[in-house]
């Protein structure tokens, strides 16, 4: 997880606004824990930025789709992550892929919301 967090870290060195970035490196944490955690395989991480912002791909191998839930309190920080990105991302979303699926996020460059 740090080689993603700091490959990401690089390519948004310049990108944005503050505090777009920072947004962007928990948000794809957050997409990563999710798919190594609910689904015990490996994950792939792509990260584009172009002239309308930074979308985050994260996909993983298992066909099952993630679904946003509130937060239990027993739970401590578990449950959090779709509605984190459902909440900070200009948009998301989730499609099948080959024998898996992608999560995606998509961010604006420009100021915090």
């Amino acid at each position: 997880m740090s080689e993603v967090r700091k490959a990401l870290r690089e390519l948004l060195r310049h990108w944005g606004k503050p505090g777009r970035s920072e947004i962007a490196e928990l948000l794809t944490s957050e997409l990563v824990t999710n798919a190594l955690v609910h689904t015990d395989h490996d994950a792939v991480v792509t990260a584009t930025v172009g002239p309308h912002g930074l979308r985050v791909e994260v996909r993983d191998f298992v066909a099952r789709r993630p679904e946003p839930r509130v937060e239990n309190a027993d739970d401590g920080t578990s449950g959090r992550g779709l509605v984190l990105v459902q909440s900070l991302a200009d948009s998301w979303g989730v499609r099948a892929h080959g024998v898996g699926k992608v999560v995606w996020f998509e961010l604006d460059g420009g100021g915090v919301a």
